[in-house]
């Protein structure tokens, strides 16, 4: 948290993020979930005209002076590395979800201030889910507190997939693990809900851009769970590169059983 910020302060950040989630909405009437045409960017990404319009609306309303700003659909610019406070957004996290039909997709804005990730906001348009939330304040959902699972059973936990990776055999190792696995699209949504409680723990093995894991991340932290890159250590954003290798998310209670799992099973 910047110098002698407080709450209330924090709170005037978190009604920002509602109302661009909010109008996001609104955006994206236009775009039906399955009948939106995309077109190929790059060698491997898709993007639409979603994507587009939902990025204009959220550098109109989010940024105030000062602030700096990474989209996934904005060319970057360098001088955000001379800001305090950085907007990290997604305008359409799962775009592939998007495009198939496959209601796993979400608007991420990501708040971070010197490296860490302390606000957010994350919406499911389909599932009708508006996950708010920052480390002064807590979580919400749809307006009303959550909070993130107490339960330290590995046999009991569930774990979220990436949907496309366990596509490619990435989780064929974990078929016979004591946990539930369940494959969900984007990474932002699953990072939501395991920060919600509605699951575990969720991670990554694979290279994730910043504007994928932003708006999550502070709401897992906001929450209470634990988040680290593969090395162990905390996460860090508004880097010059803005790839991190890997990402792992759990509630306070499943990090330790399920680290200890991946490591005695040389996942990590």
């Amino acid at each position: 948290m910047s110098e002698g910020l407080n709450t209330e302060a924090r709170r005037a950040d978190l009604a920002r993020i509602n109302d661009a989630l909010l109008r996001a909405a609104d955006v994206l009437r236009n775009f039906p979930m399955g009948a939106t045409r995309a077109e190929r960017k790059g060698l491997n990404d898709i993007v639409t005209a979603a994507d587009h319009a939902v990025n204009e609306l959220l550098l109109k309303i989010l940024p105030q002076a000062g602030d700096g700003w990474v989209s996934e659909e904005t060319a970057d610019d360098p001088s955000r590395l001379e800001k305090s406070r950085v907007w990290i957004v997604d305008p359409l996290d799962g775009t592939r979800e998007f495009v198939e039909g496959v209601p796993e997709w979400c608007v991420s804005i990501g708040l971070v201030e010197n490296g860490r990730a302390v606000a957010g906001g994350i919406l499911n348009p389909e599932t009708n889910e508006l996950f708010l939330g920052s480390v002064e304040t807590g979580i919400t959902l749809n307006g009303r507190p959550a909070s993130i699972r107490t339960n330290g059973a590995m046999d009991e936990m569930l774990v979220l997939a990436s949907r496309s990776e366990v596509k490619r055999g990435e989780w064929d190792a974990f078929r016979q693990a004591p946990f539930r696995v369940n494959p969900v699209g984007s990474v932002a949504y699953k990072l939501a809900v395991v920060a919600a409680g509605g699951a575990d723990a969720t991670w990554t093995l694979t290279p994730k851009n910043e504007w994928d894991l932003a708006g999550g991340v502070a709401l897992v932290r906001a929450a209470g769970g634990i988040v680290r890159t593969l090395e162990g250590k905390e996460p860090l954003f508004n880097r010059p590169k803005l790839l991190l290798d890997g990402l792992l998310a759990f509630s306070a209670a499943s990090a330790e059983p399920l680290v200890g799992y991946l490591k005695r099973h040389q996942h990590l």
